[in-house]
Protein backbone atom coordinates (compact mmCIF):
# COMPACT_ATOMS: atom_id res chain seq x y z
CA UNK A 1 0.00 0.00 0.00
CA UNK A 2 1.42 3.38 -0.97
CA UNK A 3 1.59 6.35 1.39
CA UNK A 4 -1.08 8.04 -0.73
CA UNK A 5 -3.37 5.03 -0.43
CA UNK A 6 -2.83 4.98 3.32
CA UNK A 7 -3.70 8.68 3.69
CA UNK A 8 -6.82 8.24 1.56
CA UNK A 9 -8.08 5.33 3.64
CA UNK A 10 -7.34 7.00 6.96
CA UNK A 11 -9.11 10.20 5.90
CA UNK A 12 -12.19 8.21 4.92
CA UNK A 13 -12.06 6.29 8.21
CA UNK A 14 -12.01 9.58 10.11
CA UNK A 15 -15.16 10.67 8.29
CA UNK A 16 -16.85 7.36 9.18
CA UNK A 17 -15.88 7.91 12.82
CA UNK A 18 -17.35 11.42 12.76
CA UNK A 19 -20.64 10.17 11.36
CA UNK A 20 -20.81 7.30 13.86
CA UNK A 21 -20.41 9.74 16.78
CA UNK A 22 -23.40 11.86 15.75
CA UNK A 23 -26.49 12.00 17.96
CA UNK A 24 -28.66 10.51 15.23
CA UNK A 25 -26.47 7.44 14.82
CA UNK A 26 -26.48 6.88 18.57
CA UNK A 27 -30.27 6.51 18.77
CA UNK A 28 -30.80 4.33 15.72
CA UNK A 29 -29.82 1.00 17.36
CA UNK A 30 -32.62 1.43 19.91
CA UNK A 31 -35.15 1.57 17.10
CA UNK A 32 -33.98 -1.82 15.80
CA UNK A 33 -33.98 -3.32 19.30
CA UNK A 34 -37.62 -2.26 19.69
CA UNK A 35 -38.45 -3.51 16.19
CA UNK A 36 -36.91 -6.92 16.78
CA UNK A 37 -38.72 -7.19 20.12
CA UNK A 38 -42.03 -6.66 18.28
CA UNK A 39 -42.45 -3.32 20.06
CA UNK A 40 -41.90 -0.94 17.13
CA UNK A 41 -41.65 2.81 17.52
CA UNK A 42 -42.71 3.22 13.86
CA UNK A 43 -42.06 1.40 10.57
CA UNK A 44 -38.31 1.29 9.98
CA UNK A 45 -36.72 2.11 6.63
CA UNK A 46 -33.58 0.67 5.05
CA UNK A 47 -32.22 1.50 1.60
CA UNK A 48 -29.80 -1.04 0.11
CA UNK A 49 -28.69 -0.08 -3.44
CA UNK A 50 -27.05 -3.49 -3.96
CA UNK A 51 -26.34 -3.76 -7.70
CA UNK A 52 -26.63 0.00 -8.14
CA UNK A 53 -23.63 0.76 -5.95
CA UNK A 54 -21.41 0.82 -9.01
CA UNK A 55 -23.48 3.77 -10.24
CA UNK A 56 -23.42 5.58 -6.88
CA UNK A 57 -19.77 5.00 -5.99
CA UNK A 58 -18.10 4.10 -9.31
CA UNK A 59 -14.92 2.13 -8.97
CA UNK A 60 -13.28 4.29 -11.65
CA UNK A 61 -13.53 7.23 -9.26
CA UNK A 62 -11.52 5.53 -6.52
CA UNK A 63 -8.20 7.13 -5.64
CA UNK A 64 -6.21 4.20 -4.31
CA UNK A 65 -3.86 2.26 -6.58
CA UNK A 66 -3.36 -1.04 -4.74
CA UNK A 67 -6.20 -3.53 -5.29
CA UNK A 68 -6.54 -4.28 -1.58
CA UNK A 69 -6.56 -0.60 -0.71
CA UNK A 70 -9.21 0.04 -3.38
CA UNK A 71 -11.45 -2.55 -1.77
CA UNK A 72 -11.16 -0.85 1.62
CA UNK A 73 -11.70 2.57 0.05
CA UNK A 74 -14.81 1.41 -1.76
CA UNK A 75 -16.31 -0.05 1.41
CA UNK A 76 -15.68 3.12 3.41
CA UNK A 77 -17.03 5.35 0.65
CA UNK A 78 -20.25 3.32 0.50
CA UNK A 79 -20.74 3.73 4.25
CA UNK A 80 -20.19 7.47 3.98
CA UNK A 81 -22.44 7.80 0.94
CA UNK A 82 -25.31 5.98 2.65
CA UNK A 83 -25.02 8.14 5.76
CA UNK A 84 -24.85 11.40 3.82
CA UNK A 85 -27.57 10.62 1.26
CA UNK A 86 -30.11 8.17 2.65
CA UNK A 87 -32.69 9.35 5.16
CA UNK A 88 -33.25 5.89 6.58
CA UNK A 89 -32.64 3.88 9.76
CA UNK A 90 -29.42 2.02 8.94
CA UNK A 91 -26.64 2.54 11.43
CA UNK A 92 -23.17 3.83 10.60
CA UNK A 93 -20.95 2.57 13.40
CA UNK A 94 -17.26 3.04 14.08
CA UNK A 95 -16.32 -0.60 13.67
CA UNK A 96 -13.99 -2.04 11.07
CA UNK A 97 -14.51 -5.77 10.77
CA UNK A 98 -11.63 -7.99 9.74
CA UNK A 99 -12.66 -11.43 8.40
CA UNK A 100 -10.83 -14.44 9.76
CA UNK A 101 -8.88 -16.63 7.36
CA UNK A 102 -11.47 -19.39 7.05
CA UNK A 103 -12.18 -21.53 4.00
CA UNK A 104 -15.00 -23.95 3.31
CA UNK A 105 -14.06 -27.33 1.84
CA UNK A 106 -17.35 -27.44 -0.08
CA UNK A 107 -19.44 -30.32 -1.35
CA UNK A 108 -16.71 -31.91 -3.46
CA UNK A 109 -18.56 -31.29 -6.71
CA UNK A 110 -20.40 -28.46 -8.37
CA UNK A 111 -21.99 -27.30 -11.61
CA UNK A 112 -20.13 -26.21 -14.72
CA UNK A 113 -21.31 -22.72 -15.63
CA UNK A 114 -21.63 -21.28 -19.12
CA UNK A 115 -21.56 -17.50 -18.77
CA UNK A 116 -22.00 -14.81 -21.44
CA UNK A 117 -19.57 -12.03 -22.19
CA UNK A 118 -22.18 -9.41 -21.29
CA UNK A 119 -21.91 -7.95 -17.80
CA UNK A 120 -24.58 -9.56 -15.57
CA UNK A 121 -25.90 -11.57 -18.48
CA UNK A 122 -27.96 -14.74 -18.09
CA UNK A 123 -26.11 -18.02 -17.62
CA UNK A 124 -26.80 -21.74 -17.70
CA UNK A 125 -25.06 -24.66 -16.07
CA UNK A 126 -24.61 -28.41 -16.24
CA UNK A 127 -25.83 -30.03 -13.03
CA UNK A 128 -23.58 -32.88 -11.84
CA UNK A 129 -26.23 -34.97 -10.05
CA UNK A 130 -27.95 -37.24 -12.55
CA UNK A 131 -29.04 -40.22 -10.41
CA UNK A 132 -29.16 -41.46 -6.83
CA UNK A 133 -25.69 -42.99 -7.06
CA UNK A 134 -24.24 -39.52 -7.68
CA UNK A 135 -25.22 -38.53 -4.15
CA UNK A 136 -22.27 -40.58 -2.93
CA UNK A 137 -20.00 -37.96 -4.54
CA UNK A 138 -21.27 -35.25 -2.17
CA UNK A 139 -18.71 -34.67 0.56
CA UNK A 140 -19.35 -33.28 4.02
CA UNK A 141 -18.05 -29.70 4.10
CA UNK A 142 -15.98 -28.36 6.96
CA UNK A 143 -14.48 -25.04 7.99
CA UNK A 144 -10.69 -24.76 7.93
CA UNK A 145 -9.05 -21.91 9.84
CA UNK A 146 -5.56 -20.46 9.49
CA UNK A 147 -4.97 -18.76 12.89
CA UNK A 148 -1.61 -17.29 11.88
CA UNK A 149 -3.13 -15.58 8.85
CA UNK A 150 -6.04 -14.32 10.95
CA UNK A 151 -3.60 -12.75 13.43
CA UNK A 152 -1.61 -11.20 10.59
CA UNK A 153 -4.75 -9.62 9.12
CA UNK A 154 -5.92 -8.25 12.45
CA UNK A 155 -2.50 -6.78 13.27
CA UNK A 156 -2.24 -5.20 9.83
CA UNK A 157 -5.61 -3.46 9.99
CA UNK A 158 -5.18 -2.50 13.62
CA UNK A 159 -1.94 -0.72 12.73
CA UNK A 160 -3.64 0.95 9.74
CA UNK A 161 -6.91 2.04 11.37
CA UNK A 162 -6.94 1.04 15.03
CA UNK A 163 -6.49 4.60 16.31
CA UNK A 164 -9.55 5.75 14.31
CA UNK A 165 -11.98 2.84 14.20
CA UNK A 166 -12.73 -0.16 16.41
CA UNK A 167 -10.87 -2.89 14.52
CA UNK A 168 -12.24 -6.29 15.45
CA UNK A 169 -12.23 -9.85 14.10
CA UNK A 170 -15.37 -10.97 12.36
CA UNK A 171 -16.74 -13.73 10.24
CA UNK A 172 -19.94 -14.16 8.26
CA UNK A 173 -19.73 -17.59 6.69
CA UNK A 174 -23.15 -17.71 5.14
CA UNK A 175 -25.97 -15.53 3.90
CA UNK A 176 -28.77 -18.09 3.90
CA UNK A 177 -28.89 -21.72 4.96
CA UNK A 178 -31.89 -22.82 2.91
CA UNK A 179 -30.00 -25.60 0.96
CA UNK A 180 -32.72 -25.84 -1.70
CA UNK A 181 -30.89 -23.39 -3.95
CA UNK A 182 -27.70 -25.41 -3.53
CA UNK A 183 -29.62 -28.55 -4.47
CA UNK A 184 -31.03 -26.97 -7.63
CA UNK A 185 -27.50 -26.04 -8.71
CA UNK A 186 -26.45 -29.66 -8.24
CA UNK A 187 -29.56 -31.22 -9.79
CA UNK A 188 -30.99 -28.43 -11.99
CA UNK A 189 -34.08 -26.33 -11.38
CA UNK A 190 -36.30 -27.88 -14.05
CA UNK A 191 -35.21 -31.38 -13.09
CA UNK A 192 -35.94 -30.66 -9.42
CA UNK A 193 -39.47 -29.60 -10.33
CA UNK A 194 -39.92 -32.78 -12.34
CA UNK A 195 -38.49 -34.89 -9.52
CA UNK A 196 -41.08 -33.62 -7.05
CA UNK A 197 -43.73 -35.39 -9.09
CA UNK A 198 -41.83 -38.24 -10.75
CA UNK A 199 -38.86 -38.98 -8.50
CA UNK A 200 -39.63 -37.62 -4.99
CA UNK A 201 -37.12 -39.93 -3.32
CA UNK A 202 -34.35 -38.12 -5.21
CA UNK A 203 -35.38 -34.73 -3.81
CA UNK A 204 -35.64 -36.07 -0.27
CA UNK A 205 -32.35 -37.93 -0.48
CA UNK A 206 -30.52 -34.93 -1.90
CA UNK A 207 -31.98 -32.42 0.54
CA UNK A 208 -31.31 -34.76 3.47
CA UNK A 209 -27.70 -35.17 2.36
CA UNK A 210 -27.22 -31.40 2.11
CA UNK A 211 -28.95 -30.76 5.43
CA UNK A 212 -26.69 -33.25 7.21
CA UNK A 213 -23.65 -31.72 5.56
CA UNK A 214 -24.70 -28.18 6.43
CA UNK A 215 -25.27 -29.16 10.06
CA UNK A 216 -21.83 -30.75 10.22
CA UNK A 217 -20.28 -27.61 8.73
CA UNK A 218 -22.08 -25.38 11.24
CA UNK A 219 -20.90 -27.65 14.02
CA UNK A 220 -17.32 -27.33 12.79
CA UNK A 221 -17.61 -23.54 12.94
CA UNK A 222 -19.04 -23.66 16.45
CA UNK A 223 -16.52 -26.17 17.78
CA UNK A 224 -13.59 -24.13 16.46
CA UNK A 225 -14.91 -20.90 17.96
CA UNK A 226 -15.37 -19.32 14.55
CA UNK A 227 -18.86 -17.95 15.10
CA UNK A 228 -19.58 -14.31 15.89
CA UNK A 229 -22.67 -12.80 17.45
CA UNK A 230 -24.94 -11.07 14.92
CA UNK A 231 -27.10 -9.22 17.44
CA UNK A 232 -25.77 -5.76 16.60
CA UNK A 233 -25.18 -3.84 13.39
CA UNK A 234 -25.41 -7.06 11.42
CA UNK A 235 -27.51 -7.60 8.31
CA UNK A 236 -29.84 -10.50 9.08
CA UNK A 237 -32.21 -12.36 6.83
CA UNK A 238 -32.96 -10.65 3.53
CA UNK A 239 -33.31 -7.24 5.16
CA UNK A 240 -33.17 -5.70 8.61
CA UNK A 241 -30.54 -5.63 11.30
CA UNK A 242 -29.79 -7.90 14.22
CA UNK A 243 -29.93 -5.47 17.14
CA UNK A 244 -31.65 -7.29 19.99
CA UNK A 245 -31.45 -7.79 23.73
CA UNK A 246 -32.83 -11.33 23.35
CA UNK A 247 -29.51 -12.67 22.11
CA UNK A 248 -27.16 -14.11 23.19
CA UNK A 249 -28.77 -16.64 25.53
CA UNK A 250 -28.65 -16.15 29.30
CA UNK A 251 -25.92 -18.76 29.69
CA UNK A 252 -23.61 -17.08 27.15
CA UNK A 253 -20.02 -17.12 28.44
CA UNK A 254 -18.23 -15.19 25.69
CA UNK A 255 -18.00 -17.81 22.94
CA UNK A 256 -20.75 -17.57 20.33
CA UNK A 257 -22.91 -20.59 19.64
CA UNK A 258 -25.59 -21.06 17.01
CA UNK A 259 -28.29 -20.63 19.63
CA UNK A 260 -26.87 -17.19 20.41
CA UNK A 261 -27.40 -16.07 16.81
CA UNK A 262 -29.96 -15.18 14.16
CA UNK A 263 -30.53 -17.88 11.53
CA UNK A 264 -32.00 -17.59 8.06
CA UNK A 265 -33.48 -19.85 5.40
CA UNK A 266 -35.18 -19.05 2.12
CA UNK A 267 -36.43 -20.90 -0.95
CA UNK A 268 -36.38 -18.51 -3.88
CA UNK A 269 -36.22 -21.25 -6.49
CA UNK A 270 -39.45 -22.66 -5.06
CA UNK A 271 -41.54 -19.52 -5.68
CA UNK A 272 -44.15 -21.32 -7.79
CA UNK A 273 -44.18 -24.56 -5.84
CA UNK A 274 -47.41 -25.24 -3.94
CA UNK A 275 -47.55 -24.79 -0.17
CA UNK A 276 -47.84 -28.55 0.30
CA UNK A 277 -44.77 -29.27 -1.83
CA UNK A 278 -42.81 -26.47 -0.17
CA UNK A 279 -43.55 -27.94 3.22
CA UNK A 280 -42.80 -31.53 2.15
CA UNK A 281 -39.67 -31.10 0.05
CA UNK A 282 -38.09 -27.95 1.47
CA UNK A 283 -39.15 -26.91 4.96
CA UNK A 284 -38.90 -30.38 6.51
CA UNK A 285 -35.20 -30.45 5.59
CA UNK A 286 -34.60 -26.86 6.71
CA UNK A 287 -36.12 -27.29 10.16
CA UNK A 288 -33.15 -29.17 11.73
CA UNK A 289 -30.98 -26.20 10.71
CA UNK A 290 -33.40 -23.52 11.90
CA UNK A 291 -33.80 -25.30 15.23
CA UNK A 292 -30.16 -24.52 16.02
CA UNK A 293 -30.66 -20.74 16.15
CA UNK A 294 -31.97 -18.39 18.81
CA UNK A 295 -34.04 -16.24 16.42
CA UNK A 296 -34.88 -16.87 12.76
CA UNK A 297 -35.71 -15.07 9.55
CA UNK A 298 -37.37 -16.67 6.56
CA UNK A 299 -37.77 -15.78 2.91
CA UNK A 300 -36.36 -13.41 0.33
CA UNK A 301 -37.78 -12.72 -3.15
CA UNK A 302 -40.23 -15.63 -3.18
CA UNK A 303 -43.89 -14.72 -2.54
CA UNK A 304 -44.85 -16.38 0.74
CA UNK A 305 -48.38 -15.10 1.38
CA UNK A 306 -49.93 -18.53 0.68
CA UNK A 307 -47.34 -20.31 2.84
CA UNK A 308 -47.43 -18.21 5.99
CA UNK A 309 -49.69 -20.54 7.97
CA UNK A 310 -47.29 -23.47 8.04
CA UNK A 311 -44.17 -21.28 8.24
CA UNK A 312 -45.48 -19.46 11.32
CA UNK A 313 -46.62 -22.71 12.87
CA UNK A 314 -43.45 -24.72 12.27
CA UNK A 315 -40.38 -22.48 12.03
CA UNK A 316 -38.91 -22.22 15.55
CA UNK A 317 -38.14 -18.79 17.00
CA UNK A 318 -39.44 -17.12 13.84
CA UNK A 319 -39.13 -13.34 14.12
CA UNK A 320 -38.87 -11.91 10.56
CA UNK A 321 -40.58 -12.94 7.29
CA UNK A 322 -39.83 -11.39 3.92
CA UNK A 323 -42.87 -10.10 2.06
CA UNK A 324 -41.62 -9.64 -1.49
CA UNK A 325 -42.98 -7.41 -4.27
CA UNK A 326 -44.80 -10.48 -5.62
CA UNK A 327 -46.60 -11.28 -2.36
CA UNK A 328 -50.15 -10.17 -1.57
CA UNK A 329 -49.67 -7.49 1.08
CA UNK A 330 -53.15 -7.69 2.55
CA UNK A 331 -53.16 -11.48 2.94
CA UNK A 332 -49.68 -11.24 4.47
CA UNK A 333 -50.76 -8.61 6.96
CA UNK A 334 -53.82 -10.61 7.96
CA UNK A 335 -51.63 -13.64 8.66
CA UNK A 336 -48.70 -11.96 10.36
CA UNK A 337 -50.57 -9.49 12.57
CA UNK A 338 -48.04 -8.38 15.21
CA UNK A 339 -46.56 -11.84 15.76
CA UNK A 340 -43.72 -11.73 13.21
CA UNK A 341 -41.98 -8.78 11.58
CA UNK A 342 -43.53 -7.84 8.22
CA UNK A 343 -40.27 -7.30 6.31
CA UNK A 344 -41.69 -5.65 3.21
CA UNK A 345 -39.65 -5.35 0.01
CA UNK A 346 -41.16 -2.67 -2.25
CA UNK A 347 -40.91 -3.18 -5.98
CA UNK A 348 -37.53 -1.69 -7.02
CA UNK A 349 -38.57 -1.21 -10.65
CA UNK A 350 -39.45 2.50 -10.27
CA UNK A 351 -35.81 3.29 -9.57
CA UNK A 352 -34.62 1.47 -12.68
CA UNK A 353 -37.02 2.86 -15.26
CA UNK A 354 -36.65 5.68 -17.76
CA UNK A 355 -38.78 7.94 -15.59
CA UNK A 356 -39.04 8.01 -11.80
CA UNK A 357 -42.58 8.56 -10.51
CA UNK A 358 -42.38 9.76 -6.88
CA UNK A 359 -46.16 9.85 -6.50
CA UNK A 360 -46.46 6.16 -7.43
CA UNK A 361 -43.74 5.36 -4.90
CA UNK A 362 -45.54 7.36 -2.22
CA UNK A 363 -48.87 5.74 -2.99
CA UNK A 364 -47.38 2.24 -2.84
CA UNK A 365 -45.66 2.89 0.49
CA UNK A 366 -48.65 4.67 1.99
CA UNK A 367 -50.94 1.80 0.99
CA UNK A 368 -48.65 -0.75 2.63
CA UNK A 369 -48.26 1.32 5.79
CA UNK A 370 -52.05 1.61 6.07
CA UNK A 371 -52.59 -2.14 5.56
CA UNK A 372 -49.96 -2.94 8.17
CA UNK A 373 -51.49 -0.49 10.64
CA UNK A 374 -54.96 -1.99 10.18
CA UNK A 375 -53.64 -5.40 11.25
CA UNK A 376 -51.20 -4.30 13.95
CA UNK A 377 -48.17 -5.44 11.97
CA UNK A 378 -44.56 -4.73 12.85
CA UNK A 379 -43.56 -3.24 9.51
CA UNK A 380 -40.16 -2.51 8.03
CA UNK A 381 -39.61 -1.09 4.55
CA UNK A 382 -36.53 -2.60 2.89
CA UNK A 383 -35.53 -1.35 -0.56
CA UNK A 384 -33.23 -3.86 -2.24
CA UNK A 385 -32.60 -5.77 -5.48
CA UNK A 386 -32.02 -2.47 -7.24
CA UNK A 387 -29.63 -3.62 -9.92
CA UNK A 388 -29.62 -0.23 -11.62
CA UNK A 389 -30.98 3.25 -11.01
CA UNK A 390 -30.60 4.16 -14.69
CA UNK A 391 -27.55 6.20 -13.64
CA UNK A 392 -29.71 8.54 -11.55
CA UNK A 393 -28.32 8.15 -8.03
CA UNK A 394 -30.55 10.91 -6.67
CA UNK A 395 -33.52 8.56 -7.02
CA UNK A 396 -32.38 6.69 -3.92
CA UNK A 397 -32.26 9.95 -1.97
CA UNK A 398 -35.78 10.82 -3.04
CA UNK A 399 -37.09 7.32 -2.37
CA UNK A 400 -35.75 7.29 1.20
CA UNK A 401 -37.18 10.76 1.86
CA UNK A 402 -40.62 9.59 0.74
CA UNK A 403 -40.41 6.34 2.69
CA UNK A 404 -39.30 8.10 5.87
CA UNK A 405 -42.05 10.70 5.57
CA UNK A 406 -44.66 7.94 5.34
CA UNK A 407 -43.05 5.92 8.14
CA UNK A 408 -42.93 8.90 10.50
CA UNK A 409 -46.47 9.84 9.52
CA UNK A 410 -47.65 6.37 10.50
CA UNK A 411 -46.50 6.99 14.07
CA UNK A 412 -48.27 10.35 14.44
Amino acid sequence: MTDRDRRTIRDLAKRVSEIAASDEQQVRPDRWVAQNSLQPLRPLVYCSPEGSWEELVPTEHLLCEDDGARGIEHGLRMRIYAAEHFDDDQVCDAQFRVPLAVTNTGWGLGPEFERPQEHRGAYVWDAPITDLQDLEKIQTPSAQHDPAESRRRLEYYDELLGDILDVKPAGSWWWALGIIDEWTFLRGITQTFMDMADFPEMVHAGMSKLAQGKLAWLDSLEQQGLLFLNNGNDYVGSGGFGYTDELPQDDFSGRARLRDMWGFCEAQTMSEVSPAMHEEFVLRHQLPILEKFGLNCYGCCEPLHLKLDFLMARVPNLRRISISPWADKRISAEKLQGDVIFSWKPNPAPLAGIEFDPEWVRSDIRDTVQIAREHGCVLEIILKDTHTCNHRPERFDEWTQIAMQEAVGAAE
